[in-house]
């Protein structure tokens, strides 16, 4: 096959002249908690053959447990619990900071969200993104969104039904989801939200299990909930229908039973990656999104690490 250098499309995967894929197959994983507690690392992982991750760059500040979003350009990660060495004394923090995907390198600031928070999650569309729930002192109903392309702050988007934090969160074109999560209780329960408008979250239906830190991934037509904890941990991997709403359906089984994995694909593959089974995992597996089954192992992180985000800038929302 011949190289062709800067192209790129959803329905191929070309490969550049460096070797490495071309956006479409690259899923980013940062903000993780690693031997050190927080991690500045973002890693990238070839989604387009089982391989191991390497080195992106880094973030402007360490944290873990924080969301992270895609268009087809940049990536984009926000909040965590942060590294008090490189912030202000307060645990939680409201940075977001951004990539370009297809140029390995360092963050850049991105602006703020409107509240420092972590246990949030991500979701867009290739022009908004959104992001959902979180902890610091409470839990949080808050959802913000930001324009992808430029710099700012955050602005409020509206509610989701109930205030959980550790939820999980995928998108198609127009619509975003939020599942699982802790409320007053751990909670099975998926909101979703029409990401070009703003307002407050609509019940969707229930996942099959009630669990935190779940993953999530999507492509434009199904959404996968992954894994998660809160009374032990899980290996269920579920799906919907994201333009429809009605209940979750089994999809198969993780290759062990997991929580706090990063999540990210393309409108092919998913991929899960790092996580606690027991201690914290440096496992890369991966899904065919449009089948059922069990996940298959792809690869390994450099580190082992939990609390990631991870997001694509090929994912269902684009």
């Amino acid at each position: 096959m011949p190289n062709y250098q800067g192209v790129w499309s959803l329905s191929t995967q070309f490969q550049n002249t460096t070797g490495w894929p071309s956006p479409p197959s690259i899923a980013l994983f940062g903000i993780g908690s690693d031997a050190a507690t927080y991690s500045t690392v973002i890693e990238k992982v070839n989604m387009a053959t089982a391989s191991n991750a390497v080195d992106f760059g880094d973030l402007t500040q360490g944290r873990y447990r924080g969301g992270a979003l895609g268009s087809a350009t940049r990536a984009v990660f926000g909040g965590g619990n942060a590294d008090l060495s490189a912030g202000d004394g307060n645990n939680e923090s409201d940075v977001m900071d951004y990539v370009t995907i297809a140029t390995s390198g360092n963050a850049t600031d991105f602006g703020n969200l409107t509240q420092k928070r972590q246990a949030l999650a991500g979701l867009s569309n290739s022009t908004r993104g959104v992001f959902c729930g979180g902890y610091s002192g409470s839990k949080f109903n808050i959802m913000d969104y930001i324009t992808i392309g430029s710099t700012g702050n955050a602005t409020d988007f509206g509610d989701l039904i109930n205030a959980r934090l550790a939820v999980a969160a995928c998108a198609s074109t127009t619509r975003g989801l939020i599942g699982g999560g802790d409320a007053a209780s751990i909670t099975n329960e998926i909101d979703y939200i029409t990401i070009g408008s703003t307002g407050n979250g609509t019940d969707f239906g229930d996942l099959t299990v009630s669990k935190q830190d779940r993953a999530g991934l999507s492509s434009s037509v199904r959404g996968i909930f992954a894994g998660g904890g809160g009374g032990g941990n899980s290996n269920v991997i579920d799906y919907v229908t994201i333009a429809s709403t009605g209940n979750a359906s089994d999809f198969g089984d993780l290759t062990a039973t997991k929580t706090r994995m990063g999540a990210a694909s393309n409108s092919i593959t998913g991929i899960f990656a790092g996580g606690n089974d027991g201690s914290k995992s440096n496992v890369v597996e991966s899904i065919t999104i449009a089948s059922t089954g069990n996940s298959t192992d792809h690869g390994d992180l450099l580190a082992a690490k939990q609390y990631l985000a991870g997001c694509s800038g090929s994912h269902g929302g684009i």
